[in-house]
């Protein structure tokens, strides 16, 4: 049967609505920290770092794995790890990531904490936005706000919000006397910080783009990111994104041969 295009629209719209009303409700909980009181003292008690990452099957982009990773930040080693496999049945909508990864995140760490586990992260790096989100509140602040963590935004790609744009960042990081500087703070037209864009590669033209999820200071998130960076992208999310791909194909491999065996029940 065809699916009349008018009834998905209708859907979506429905969708967003109600998506709107509960980002409006979170983000009313949001803990913005302007800066620490003592933050040399709060960065040196951050031991485990957390890091989470969602990868996609290419046959079938609904199938996902899910990974927790937490490092030790004083030598950047993986302490603990775990990941889940799901089918998503939530759409994607730009704006609205939180909506469709967020649920599979927040239970690999319920699950964590659950188990009073030692390693339990003081800070969650995650991959997505926070604030520097076209409504100021991505998936970083979403997972924030829910599982009450400290929390940091990476993106990789600049979203355009409030003037701000990957135009400007490039001319920023080209410019002659900037060569020796690795951080740029995001300033939108309206004066509001947004976050920052860090060269986490000396001489990269490919910044990172960092932003305040929950429950952390900007010069708090900058310091940590710069720490846990080995290469372009922060450890805690370079592992999860390496774990949660492996796991995935591990997965998907044992399911195809199991259904080129013709296995009862595949």
């Amino acid at each position: 049967m065809e699916e009349n295009p008018s009834s998905e629209t209708c859907c979506s719209t429905q969708l967003q609505e109600k998506w709107l009303g509960i980002q409006d409700k979170l983000k009313k909980k949001l803990i913005m920290v302007e800066e620490e009181q003592t933050e040399d003292e709060w960065h040196e008690k951050l031991e485990f770092v957390g890091g989470v990452d969602l990868s996609f099957s290419k046959e079938d982009p609904s199938i996902a794995c899910g990974t927790l990773v937490v490092l030790d930040l004083h030598n950047l080693n993986v302490v603990y790890e775990d990941s889940s496999i799901v089918k998503l049945d939530v759409p994607y909508i730009p704006g609205f990531l939180a909506f469709r990864e967020a649920p599979v995140l927040l239970e690999l760490l319920e699950k964590m904490k659950k188990c009073s586990h030692p390693f339990y992260p003081h800070l969650l790096m995650v991959d997505g936005n926070g604030i520097l989100h076209p409504r100021g509140f991505g998936l970083a602040c979403h997972l924030g706000v829910l599982s009450d963590l400290p929390t940091v935004g990476i993106g990789k790609n600049l979203h355009h919000v409030d003037g701000l744009s990957l135009a400007k960042v490039r001319h920023l990081l080209e410019v002659e006397e900037n060569s020796s500087l690795d951080v740029f703070t995001l300033i939108g037209d309206s004066g509001y910080t947004y976050g920052a864009a860090i060269r986490s590669t000396q001489g990269s033209l490919k910044p990172i783009f960092v932003s305040v999820g929950h429950r952390v200071s900007l010069s708090t998130a900058i310091k940590v990111v710069k720490t846990t960076c080995r290469f372009r992208i922060p450890e805690p999310i370079r592992q999860a994104d390496i774990r949660s791909k492996q796991k995935l194909s591990s997965v998907c491999c044992k399911v195809r041969r199991l259904l080129n065996t013709g296995t009862p029940g595949f």
